[in-house]
């Protein structure tokens, strides 16, 4: 900790002194996910101090706090976490690990007893006897993909597991009381099935996979007790069926599906051949893009997640749709979601949120009609000044009308201030209006920061997303140019002091800024970016999903050449930033430091920091303050904030 305040003294100026601390941002968020025992009575929570990330579980009426477990996020990282009873909590743990010369992620999963007794260990140990003779060098890779918490057996669980074929899981019915494990096949693995689902009655019923290209389902007919395939689509090509989860009826079968050039939410009778399909919700404007939400009371479907309504949700059931405007209006401005529910429905977790503000979660009790608070995300940005997003729309060189977000200095826009381009990574991908600590960070330091949902994001429609296939640096990164003209032509903003800044697929964005767009943006940096996209397809024809990433960046390698930064190294003549951490598995650290070499290969101003034990999503916390410090003293170089 003391280095860091001296890394903040050191990039911070007299005339700054008053500025939030880099911890206010770049400190991981003190909570980041609460929910409720089955009974109400104790909430386990994923957390993070002093740079450990951990499971804890508090008793609300005693406010016994234990922690359960923890790591540094080197060893492993925690994923996910659910009760699977009152008593017992299971953790999708995600290990490092490399096989011959590649690196990838394990996945474990793991058990603790709320109570604290005891130590987390594996719910299952796996021997070389239980692998197929042929795949005994290998341990499978994802051992915490659990299908069915099935909540009438609370001491079992269903689960896939890789054990007779290393690419297509068997479903199994695994005991988490038994110590070792037991486990009993339930259905034995299919080709080219790589996930299934369960219906409300627990029974398996569907499995989806791809062969290739072609994405596909099989769906279990209850009538003849067969299995018969439903639907299959081109990937990347044509909108795809998405099977998002049964009804209470076992042959009504949720989907997301293409409605008037926009994903919306389909009921489909699966017990018809024909497949009809009843529309539930949609939404003009946007895809409809998040998962169904369930009641633990009666079991069947209340509403949908969706990223552009009040609260990011729509309740169906007029209950719910009652309790939430009741919360809204005790509450009001304020975005307002409850995350967890107890069994009966009568205690709740409610995650609330204003605008431009961290959010905090309450313990609710229906019957009480109390609401009582529990903890802060963010603590030292509790009661601060901080900007928000607002969305606006610009119109590309093609007049193509593209959405952003706009966040704006703190204490207001200044007389040609400087200004940030930020885009987002995927490139299938989004941003959306809620607090985004790593914009908000730069907000705070003066900067004007433009958040372009360029073409080949998610959420606008099939056809709008579909740009970004095989041409990364061709429309999609005109944009990025047309945004910050915009910008320049529309706030306060100096055309002179604008940098390109981005991770990942934004990270190749800001270097390929540097490459075509040397006339509108000052400087560059980069976070995990991509500089060869040659490179990146050597890399994943060591996976099984070769064939879809070949044909989202593209299959012409003369293309792809020509669309990697690297190769224009010696025409690059602004300053970049390179920031990559050395165990990134989603993009090789090789791709930032074969740009730093071309880059110096001609004398070019370039920066590079590798972060020790970095990975992709900057989940420790020390590299997520270096980042955030060394980006913020790139910026004071190149295009300083006024001091006026």
């Amino acid at each position: 900790m003391i280095f860091f305040l001296l890394l903040l003294l050191l990039f911070t100026s007299p005339a700054q002194a008053d500025l939030l601390p880099v911890e206010a941002f770049g400190s991981l968020p003190k909570v980041q996910q609460i929910k409720l025992s089955p009974n109400g009575e104790t909430v386990a929570y994923k957390g993070n101090l002093n740079g450990q990330t951990y499971i804890a579980s508090y008793n609300i009426k005693t406010q016994n706090k234990k922690y359960l477990v923890s790591t540094d996020n080197l060893k492993f990282k925690i994923s996910w976490f659910e009760w699977a009873n009152d008593e017992l909590i299971l953790i999708g743990a995600r290990y490092p690990s490399k096989f011959r010369s590649v690196k990838f992620s394990e996945t474990r999963l793991l058990k603790v007893k709320a109570s604290g007794k005891g130590s987390a260990g594996p719910v299952f140990r796996l021997k070389k006897k239980d692998l197929s003779p042929q795949f005994q060098d290998l341990d499978p890779q994802f051992q915490d993909r659990v299908i069915d918490f099935l909540p009438g057996e609370p001491n079992y669980i269903l689960m896939a597991l890789t054990l007779e074929s290393r690419l297509y899981p068997s479903v199994y019915k695994v005991n988490i009381k038994n110590k070792k494990g037991k486990r009993k096949l339930v259905k034995r693995w299919h080709p080219y099935i790589n996930g299934w689902m369960t219906d409300r009655q627990n029974r398996l019923r569907l499995g989806y996979g791809h062969m290739d290209d072609v994405g596909f389902y099989r769906i279990l007919d209850l009538k003849t007790n067969k299995w018969r395939q439903i639907w299959e689509y081109k990937i990347l090509e044509e909108p795809s069926i998405v099977p998002l989860g049964f009804a209470l009826d076992p042959n009504q079968l949720y989907v997301r599906a293409d409605h008037n050039g926009r994903a919306a939410i389909f009921l489909v009778d699966i017990s018809d051949i024909t497949l009809p399909k009843k529309l539930i919700f949609s939404d003009a404007q946007y895809d409809v893009d998040g998962g169904l939400i369930y009641s633990k009371k009666t079991n069947d479907v209340i509403g949908i997640y969706h990223g552009e309504a009040d609260g990011s949700k729509v309740f169906f059931d007029k209950k719910f749709i009652s309790f939430q405007r009741g919360l809204d209006k005790a509450i009001p401005k304020a975005y307002n979601q409850i995350s967890s529910f107890s069994a009966d429905e009568r205690k709740y977790i409610l995650y609330s949120a204003e605008n431009g503000r961290p959010g905090a979660f309450y313990y609710g009790d229906r019957d009480a009609k109390s609401l009582s608070f529990l903890i802060d995300q963010y603590p030292l940005l509790y009661d601060q000044n901080l900007s928000g997003k607002r969305q606006v729309i610009f119109k590309a060189q093609d007049g193509l009308e593209i959405e952003a977000y706009i966040t704006l200095p703190i204490g207001g826009i200044k007389k040609n201030n400087p200004a940030i381009i930020l885009p987002h990574g995927g490139p299938m991908a989004r941003d959306y209006g809620e607090f985004d600590w790593f914009s908000e960070f730069f907000s705070s330091r003066g900067y004007v920061v433009l958040q372009p949902n360029f073409r080949g994001s998610s959420g606008y429609g099939f056809e709008f997303a579909l740009e970004s296939i095989g041409d990364w640096g061709g429309a999609m990164q005109d944009d990025l140019g047309d945004a910050a003209n915009w910008l320049a032509a529309n706030y306060s903003v100096d055309k002179k002091s604008i940098c390109i800044l981005g991770a990942s697929y934004g990270g190749y964005a800001a270097m390929m800024g540097a490459v075509k767009q040397q006339h509108i943006f000052k400087c560059a940096a980069s976070f995990a970016g991509v500089s060869d996209l040659n490179l990146l397809l050597v890399k994943a024809r060591k996976f099984s999903n070769y064939d879809v990433v070949e044909k989202q960046i593209g299959s012409n390698a003369s293309k792809r050449k020509k669309r990697s930064p690297i190769n224009y190294a010696k025409d690059i003549n602004i300053p970049m930033m390179l920031i990559h951490g050395d165990k990134d598995l989603v993009v090789s650290v090789d791709q930032s430091r074969n740009m730093l070499k071309a880059l110096q290969k001609h004398n070019k101003s370039v920066e590079y920091i590798e972060l020790e034990n970095g990975n992709h999503h900057m989940s420790i916390e020390g590299n997520r303050l270096k980042v955030l410090t060394s980006f913020e003293r790139f910026l004071n170089a190149h295009i300083p904030v006024s001091k006026n």
